[in-house]
């Protein structure tokens, strides 16, 4: 057990670095009340009936290998000995976090699981993140490795890609509508003023960034994928396997199917609405393919002006790798370009330099505390780039130790100063030039001078990579999180007494408490919770099991009646009743 964060780590977790800790909460399984789990159990009783037939053939493979039990909601700790087996692991996290955690957990073999569930009102959809969508969705469809090496690697680019400051704007109000969606007694007009606000966000959000293309991917794949022929698609998306409603709704013609490609980048997706369209790849593997075409389009592989301009645009920490393979990481601020091509950099705050994704000694935040700026391209009137050069040419150039030297780059750029030493790659490249008493301008502009602060430049003819966070995990603190507070439950006295019958009547499917009467909890609840379902058809099955006639036809009148009261149920509580009365559901 790790004593700071309340979970039991392995040998997978142990490889999460340290920022990724501070998004990981304790399950706290005691909490999960008898209305939670009925929730859970009826879910899981009716996809797996239903999605036997429709779902892709890992699903069912692998809610047996991972473990995942109808009748019980996952323990954390017990799937993760069970995942531990396919290289996974699972975390409890604290309801939505940033896309750009959630995809690098993935990078790491590691499922998030958002330990809360859904209200008994919202068994058929919710759209914020509970362990019905996460534990019953995502985990088992991983056993395939096709799809397992996809949702590895989407990780690994997804997190790389850049957001723009609206995209951590939408996510914001899309988290507050979630968390007041499945809260009690939130007035309709704080939901509707909610849903107001992310309408608007979303007409407003302009040229969407890297980050909010690849959730576009991330949502018609992972979340809600179908695979297969688009004449008979199957079914492989979390969020299609763990909704009862869109499960069934995606089959019918009312919903598009279209074959999946990269354009599906550009479909935008309502977290709050079923789909009116989805998308079908032919097989796992092809998903793999469009997601390295798209990355093929992200700053992560192009760089150039284009990837700094990204960097500039999102605000956010992020790093940029130019030709020799340095690596500088920071908030960046503002760029000089000269046809069309980067020609100056400067990033403000703390910044630090790396070489793949290790960070250069005496090149931390500590000592580029304010930022850091430098010239990047080729010397004016001289074939050669700097880091081509060999050192016979640098000495010939008097890019050398003890040198005074004024470098015009092409551009406009000049640095003037003493040479004080140089730092070289692997290869032997020169990266890093270090002056003292230096001057750097663009044209009449003074970019950086001091006489006593050591001015580091930085060698590269141009940027070839951008992409989101640090190069070196290590040289930022990126602790900024604070988990929500855990209420700390007493059930057995805070249990409302519906909840208690709801728990004698699971006690009693459990062989606990086999002396109850049946009959006589049903016409309390009956009596006393009139509108509540649920637990009269965990009842009428038990009814149906024991052959007890008389007391099934009760609960349907009773459920009959709730129906024509509350059309709403009509359909949740018909296929309770099927499910309890067929004896060929599906078991794992």
């Amino acid at each position: 057990m790790n004593n700071t964060t309340g979970y039991e780590s392995n040998a997978i977790l142990d490889k999460l670095p340290q920022h990724l800790l501070q998004y990981i909460k304790p399950q706290n399984y005691e909490e999960y009340t008898p209305v939670n789990q009925a929730v859970w159990r009826y879910v899981m009783r009716k996809n797996v009936a239903y999605l036997s037939k429709v779902a892709h053939e890992s699903y069912v493979e692998g809610l047996k290998k991972t473990g995942i039990s109808i009748d019980n909601i996952p323990n954390m700790y017990g799937m993760n000995r069970i995942l531990k087996d396919l290289g996974w692991a699972a975390v409890a996290v604290d309801g939505f976090i940033p896309p750009a955690a959630f995809m690098e957990f993935q990078a790491y073999n590691v499922l998030v699981i958002a330990s809360d569930i859904r209200q008994l009102e919202n068994i058929a959809y919710t759209p914020a993140p509970d362990i019905i969508h996460e534990g019953a969705g995502h985990a088992p469809i991983i056993a395939n490795p096709e799809y397992a090496a996809y949702l590895r690697r989407f990780g690994e680019i997804g997190s790389k890609a850049i957001s723009s400051a609206k995209d951590f704007e939408l996510y914001e109000a899309v988290r507050h509508l979630s968390i007041i969606k499945e809260a009690n007694g939130t007035p309709i007009t704080e939901i509707e003023s909610a849903e107001k606000h992310i309408a608007h966000l979303q007409d407003n959000m302009g040229e969407p960034s890297e980050m909010a293309l690849i959730r576009n991917l991330h949502w018609w794949t992972v979340e809600y994928g179908l695979i297969g022929t688009l004449e008979q698609p199957k079914i492989y998306g979390a969020g299609l396997l763990s909704s009862i409603g869109e499960s069934e709704w995606c089959m019918t013609d009312q919903v598009k199917k279209l074959p999946y490609s990269i354009e599906a980048a550009r479909t935008l997706f309502d977290i709050t609405k079923p789909q009116p369209q989805l998308f079908v790849t032919p097989d796992f593997a092809f998903l793999s393919q469009v997601l390295e075409d798209f990355a093929n389009t992200m700053a992560l592989r192009t760089g150039g002006l284009s990837g700094l301009q990204k960097l500039i645009n999102s605000k956010e920490l992020g790093t940029i790798e130019l030709s020799t393979g340095l690596q500088v990481s920071g908030n960046f601020e503002s760029l000089i370009a000269h046809d069309g091509k980067p020609i100056y950099f400067q990033t403000k705050g703390k910044s630090a330099l790396a070489y793949r994704e290790k960070e250069l000694v005496g090149q931390d935040v500590n000592q580029h505390e304010t930022g850091f700026g430098s010239p990047i391209g080729r010397l004016k009137g001289i074939n050669i780039p700097i880091e081509e050069m060999s050192p016979r040419d640098l000495k010939a150039y008097k890019i050398y130790e003890g040198e005074i030297v004024s470098l015009d780059f092409t551009g406009g750029i000049n640095v003037t100063g003493k040479i004080i030493t140089g730092t070289r790659n692997l290869q032997g490249r020169i990266i890093l030039i270090t002056f003292e008493n230096c001057k750097v301008t663009y044209k009449d502009k003074v970019l950086f001078q001091s006489s006593q602060e050591l001015y580091n430049m930085a060698i590269g003819e141009e940027i070839v990579s951008a992409f989101h966070g640090p190069a070196d995990l290590k040289s930022f603190d990126l602790l900024d999180h604070t988990l929500s507070k855990t209420k700390q439950t007493d059930l057995n006295s805070s249990l409302s007494e519906l909840e208690l019958y709801y728990q004698t009547i699971r006690d009693f499917r459990n062989g606990k408490n086999i002396i109850v009467s049946r009959n006589k909890v049903f016409q309390e609840v009956q009596e006393k919770f009139s509108t509540d379902w649920l637990l009269p058809i965990e009842i009428y099955e038990l009814a149906i099991k024991s052959g007890d006639k008389q007391l099934a036809q009760k609960i349907k009148v009773h459920l009959e009646h709730l129906k024509l009261e509350q059309p709403k149920l009509g359909q949740l509580i018909d296929d309770g009743l099927a499910l309890a009365s067929n004896t060929m559901v599906a078991t794992v």
